[in-house]
């Protein structure tokens, strides 16, 4: 049976992955929507020429709430990916600019303002509407999903970090044993955490083993986490783009009306931070945990993953505190990006945000 996709977003990474789903012939109607439509419009096309799936491009403003509403309740669409944020990633990421920099080493929790506003929009009109598709969202699920979950907006199931990280350990079981005669690798899952990716895709593992992403090998759960640090170092960059694409196109493929169950690591099910193994399907999401490995351990230990994102708590309300040197990086920007942020009260924080971004550009 195909199935209706709507993408709220069309930069790079939704393209990627919409021509991934396009490619495996399951999707009858695939709608990309974005703020600059224009932009992606001969990309959008040459994917329309190219598959014989309705494939269509349409303007949204993801902060108007109305609008985004409107387009959720005309397409009622079978899967929705939420792929947008107010700044790229690669606009922060790795400038040279010190103000920049500063954001960046700060880690993901201080580009909180940027990486909400449109998430916290679509899946208020989703609520809004009764929608029950699955939500995947690739914007900052690791630290996005916890702050939501609070507020009662958690999306399904977060795209990319630990399905990345996966997929780099698979390669490197590949290159470690297919070279002896063993065949396909066997069932890898992993807990891990955003904070963790850029460390596996260089290959550079933390100092401090306690700090690693958690790799179980097999149906016993043996650990060899040195897999997910092995391989080619790959330098931060639009690059990533490609194993973000590439690892989020099984969970979305599982998503689908028909799809079959997948045993597969991703991130922030259940509205959690970090990622872990799971089993996907469209209407099961479930814990695949190795054995003698509770929901307790691993989720407290995406916790203190996430403080090398720069999370130190999340309250209740969803109020997010950031570590002490978090916000020493953000007070170098401006003081106020260090303070407590409310994300029921976005506004100012996201402009200033925002603001500071533009004047170091």
């Amino acid at each position: 049976m195909a199935g209706t996709v709507l993408f709220i977003g069309a930069g790079d990474m939704a393209l990627r992955m919409a021509a991934g789903l396009l490619t495996q012939g399951r999707v009858d109607r695939l709608i990309l929507s974005d703020a600059t439509p224009r932009r992606m419009a001969e990309q959008v096309a040459m994917l329309a020429a190219c598959h014989d799936a309705r494939v269509a491009l349409r303007p949204l403003d993801g902060c108007d709430h109305r609008a985004v509403a409107a387009l959720l309740d005309e397409v009622r669409p079978d899967l929705l990916v939420q792929a947008a944020s107010l700044v790229g990633p690669w606009s922060i990421i790795g400038s040279a600019h010190p103000v920049i920099d500063h954001l960046s080493r700060a880690g993901i929790g201080i580009q909180l303002p940027n990486q909400l506003p449109v998430l916290m929009t679509v899946m208020r009109a989703a609520r809004d509407l009764g929608l029950t598709c699955p939500v995947a969202n690739i914007s900052a699920p690791d630290v996005t999903h916890p702050v939501l979950a609070a507020l009662g907006l958690a999306p399904t199931i977060g795209l990319g970090n630990v399905s990345m990280q996966l997929l780099r350990a698979r390669a490197a079981w590949r290159e470690r044993r297919l070279a002896s005669g063993e065949e396909a690798p066997p069932l890898l899952r992993l807990i891990g955490h955003h904070s963790n990716v850029y460390g596996v895709m260089q290959a550079r593992a933390p100092s401090d083993p306690a700090l690693s992403t958690r790799v179980h090998v097999g149906e016993e759960g043996a650990r060899d986490d040195a897999l997910a640090y092995e391989g080619h170092g790959f330098a931060p960059g639009p690059i990533y783009n490609v194993i973000t694409a590439a690892a989020a196109l099984p969970v979305l493929s599982a998503l689908l009306p028909d799809g079959a169950p997948l045993r597969f690591s991703a991130p922030a099910p259940f509205g959690l931070p970090g990622g872990y193994p799971l089993t996907i399907a469209p209407d099961v999401l479930a814990f695949d945990l190795p054995p003698g490995v509770s929901p307790g351990e691993a989720i407290a230990l995406n916790e203190r993953l996430g403080r090398q994102d720069g999370i130190a708590a999340i309250d209740a309300d969803g109020t997010v505190h950031f570590t002490q040197e978090a916000a020493g990086h953000a007070a170098r920007a401006d003081p106020r990006l260090a303070e407590p942020l409310d994300p029921r009260d976005l506004g100012a924080r996201t402009r200033l945000l925002l603001d500071i971004v533009a004047a170091a550009r």
